[in-house]
Parts: C-alpha cells; structure tokens; sequence
C-alpha cells in the first residue's frame, strides 16, 4: 500500500471506474448526482484542500468507487465513508479492502448522527467532512452538518461551481446559502475542477469548497430561529425591495417592515442581496425587540 509522506497528498493510481462499473454491472445514477471524481490532480487538490493530519478523523460523505477514500485512507487515522446507494457496496469493499482504518457505513447521511458517527471510545469526537456531493442535497446537508451537536471541523466540499460561488458570496451577490454556512464559519474556493476529472462527465464544472467551521456560530442559538425566518423572507421575492419581500414574507404591513429597517439602520429600498451578515443580524435585532416591546 502506498505511504503518504508528511501529511502530502500521495500519488496513487486512477480508479478503474468504468472497468468496475461493469463488472458489478452497474450504471451511474443520475438521480443521485453520481459523477464519480477520477482524476488523480483533481483528487490530491481535495486532499490538499483539506490539510489532513495523521492523527485526524474523516467523514466522508458519498465515497463512490473509493476514488478519494483510497487518498483519505492514507492521511487520516480513521475514515468513515457513508453510502447512500447500496449497490455500490460491493465495489467499495473490493477497492478499500487494503485500509484497516476505513469504516464504510451504507445510509442516508441525513438520518445519520454524525456525533454517532464521529465518537471514539476515547471520547474524540474532532473530525473533519470531505463530500462529493450534488446539486440537489447541498443545502440540507450543510445544515445537517453545521447544526449538529458536534459540527466538523473543517468541510471540504466538491459542488457544482455556481453552487461554490453562492456559499462563498459577500454583501451586494449575498444568497441564502451564503448566510447558512457563514454563520458558522469560513468559506473559501480552494479551486476549480473541470467536468472532464469526472466519470462521467457532468455539463457543468465544479470548485472545492473549504469551510473552516467556526468554534462558535457567529449567532448565539436562540437567535438563529428568528434571523433564518427573516432571511428566508427576505430572500423569497428577490426582485422586490426589502420592505415589500419582508411584508409580504413576515406577513406585516408595508410601514412595520419600513420601520423595523430603519430601527436596523437599513435603507427599506434596499433588496436582499446587498446585506451582510451583520446587516441580518442587526435586522433580527431589531425585530426581537419590538416583539418584545409589543410593537411588531
């Protein structure tokens, strides 16, 4: 087996996907997103991206074929890998039969604890999440892995490149997404991957997302309810201004959402889009405070 040299990504051999594939007589399922990654750059940026330490825990969310659980096998002390699709258990086990420190777990990683998941009979329960995953399961899974008990440290997330840019977007190109992972932590493009590192190739190119989780929400938990409920409202009917989205989304009058603005120091004209974080939060503020004071 192949040993990785100071925590670097190794080189391995590519994964004979379609040679696998057809000896299990399997075909990718486009409804569960299944673009395997197999190109072997593109997997060591992954890795690299996610500055795995010898001594660290993995979960990996959708392994495959094994292509990069192969690499994680050889940089972490233990590798979880969760598979939705059961069928591709078999080729799994035959790939990563030579990594003792790999636990494969076939589920839904959305009905899975993944404090259950993560803890050690030492009481370790520190990991990071590295996730290949598609359009469709993006948001709930962040908001599964970031709202749960013990949230990983760090995520390294290969997504669709517009998705990327979505969590990663400042004030004036703000989503809703963006304002989901940015409360609890730090996002950034660690890179881009082009469709053809893909068996088979998806229409669109990719990007790596790294998001180093903060040791704290930026938001405390009882504030995170009204701030999300906000948004949410906020973000419903982009094209029209603030006051008129949040009327409509929080089911106040035009002048109370103009008022609640104001009391945030936000122009009512403004759209969703053009507000920080913090503008959120100052808005949710002020909300809570007149609820409070009876006037909401």
């Amino acid at each position: 087996m192949p040993v990785a040299a100071s925590g670097h990504a190794p080189i391995l051999p590519a994964l004979p996907v379609a040679e696998l594939l057809r000896r299990y007589h399997l075909h990718p399922d486009k409804r569960l997103g299944q673009n395997f990654l197999v190109d072997p750059l593109a997997l060591q940026r992954v890795v690299e991206a996610a500055e795995i330490s010898p001594g660290e825990a993995v979960l990996e969310i959708g392994p495959g074929l094994g292509s990069l659980t192969r690499y994680l096998c050889l940089l972490a002390r233990r590798v979880v890998a969760v598979e939705l699709d059961e069928k591709l258990i078999p080729p799994l086990r035959e790939v990563l039969s030579p990594y003792p420190n790999l636990h494969l777990v076939q589920g839904d990683i959305l009905g899975l604890n993944p404090l259950s998941l993560m803890a050690e009979p030492s009481g370790m329960t520190a990991y990071l999440v590295v996730a290949n995953i598609p359009y469709y399961i993006t948001s709930a899974l962040l908001r599964h892995l970031l709202e749960a008990p013990a949230p990983p440290r760090r995520m390294i997330l290969t997504v669709q490149r517009e998705v990327a840019e979505r969590i990663c977007a400042s004030a004036g190109e703000m989503s809703l997404l963006a304002l989901s992972v940015q409360v609890y932590g730090t996002p950034h493009i660690a890179a881009h991957i082009p469709a053809g590192a893909f068996y088979p190739a998806p229409q669109v190119d990719s990007s790596i997302v790294r998001v180093d989780v903060s040791a704290a929400p930026r938001l405390a938990a009882g504030e995170r309810k009204g701030f999300f409920r906000l948004a949410k409202a906020g973000f419903s009917q982009k094209r029209k201004t603030l006051r008129n989205a949040l009327a409509g989304g929080m089911h106040w009058s035009p002048q109370q959402a103009r008022d609640l603005l104001l009391a945030a120091g936000i122009d009512p004209q403004r759209r969703a889009e053009t507000l920080s974080l913090e503008e959120w939060s100052a808005l949710a503020a002020a909300t809570q405070a007149a609820r409070l004071g009876g006037q909401e």
